[in-house]
């Protein structure tokens, strides 16, 4: 018997469907058992890699830990490993630029088996009790915050994703050159109309993650709108929580929809695993698009290939979650992948937050985050 031993992190999105597709991959190949483990969102995040890839065989990362895996070698380039008709399949059903997220030197570094960006939700009985609607601009949706039902999440890491979404939205991209995160125009404007709406949000919430929004919108009736968190499919399918969450593309800022972080994770094998070609052929098998429309998406799943997100049969189980939400991730910011950006993201946030919460010169913000940033790209291993 060989065992495999598997990481992911502590969600039923992230848990559920990799027990079920290891069940029935054992079950197709008896002589092969995986085990998966989990970890905090946090540390699904944080925690680096390399260290990771020393104890598991197959590893749920977060994409932009894919510049510090081709990096370190940690995990192996599946492109040499998968046959090319595969790798093909992977890359014309990607969802957004999932597939290109993890591509690091022309290789492909981990299968994209989960796509997610922040979306908008939404308790729509709160707000037909209240006889509101669903805001579809920005402006309704600061109506809707003064009324004070409106959440997003505000931990640091979360914050400096919105602060990338801000800046798309205004017409600039972050990290352009190699001088500065963002010009200093885009990034005063960023910061002050971020700030403009969390003023207006219980500060509680600068210390929830996506998943704990979520859970705070179900559990109880105080919250009816976020704009923005990464989105999670489960909350809108029937039975998962006390009360349904609905779910939307962003509200419009200048008359376009609003630009948001690509988020998602990726299944990699790691480069030290002592079964290096039956961990392959599970993520083979995980990342197929027969899996990912059934066993995947049935087992709370957020699929990563395209086809699941078309299914006429996955929306229907999630009240249109795929369906409403693909236009966001259609158009969704990659943000940097190289090895040291992960030094900028665990501080940058920090930085972003405080002046969210206690507000502060923009100038000097922009700044910090620049040092920040210098000091990234000069990191090769960290």
């Amino acid at each position: 018997m060989t065992i495999l031993k598997g990481i992911t992190w502590n969600h039923t999105r992230g848990l559920l469907p990799m027990v079920a597709t290891a069940q029935r991959f054992t079950e197709l190949n008896p002589d092969i058992e995986i085990t998966w483990e989990k970890r905090s969102l946090q540390e699904f995040a944080d925690a680096s890699i390399e260290d990771l890839a020393k104890r598991f065989d197959l590893l749920v990362i977060d994409h932009p830990w894919t510049g510090f895996g081709a990096h370190t070698n940690a995990i192996l380039p599946l492109s040499d490993h998968l046959p090319s008709e595969y790798i093909k399949d992977q890359e014309i059903n990607t969802v957004g630029r999932s597939y290109g997220s993890y591509v690091f030197s022309n290789k492909l570094w981990a299968l994209p088996i989960d796509a997610a960006t922040p979306v908008a939700a939404a308790r729509l009985d709160i707000l037909e009790k209240q006889d509101l609607k669903v805001p579809q601009t920005y402006d309704d949706l600061l109506a809707l915050a003064k009324k004070g039902l409106v959440a997003f999440a505000g931990i640091p890491v979360d914050v400096l994703m919105s602060f990338y979404m801000y800046c798309c939205s205004l017409g600039e991209a972050p990290f352009q050159t190699q001088d500065e995160v963002i010009s200093v125009e885009t990034g005063t404007k960023a910061l002050q109309l971020f700030r403009e709406l969390a003023q207006l949000i219980d500060p509680a919430n600068f210390n929830r993650n996506p998943i704990q929004v979520y859970e705070a919108m179900v559990n109880s009736d105080e919250i009816a709108y976020c704009p923005f968190a990464y989105g999670y499919s489960n909350y809108s399918r029937t039975g998962y929580s006390k009360n349904l969450l609905h779910f939307y593309d962003l509200v419009r800022l200048n008359d376009n929809p609003m630009i948001t972080s690509l988020g998602g994770t990726g299944l990699a094998v790691s480069s030290f695993s002592k079964h290096i070609p039956e961990a392959i052929r599970y993520a083979e098998f995980t990342g197929s698009s027969q899996v990912q429309q059934n066993i995947f998406a049935d087992n709370g799943g957020q699929p990563g290939h395209l086809q699941a997100w078309k299914s006429e049969r996955i929306n229907a189980l999630t009240h249109d979650y795929f369906k409403n939400t693909l236009p966001a991730l259609e158009r969704a910011f990659l943000r940097p992948r190289y090895s040291g950006h992960m030094y900028f993201q665990d501080h940058a946030g920090d930085v972003v937050r405080d002046y969210l919460m206690n507000g502060g010169n923009e100038k000097l913000v922009l700044e910090a985050m620049n040092s920040l940033y210098a000091k990234s790209l000069n990191l090769q291993t960290t």
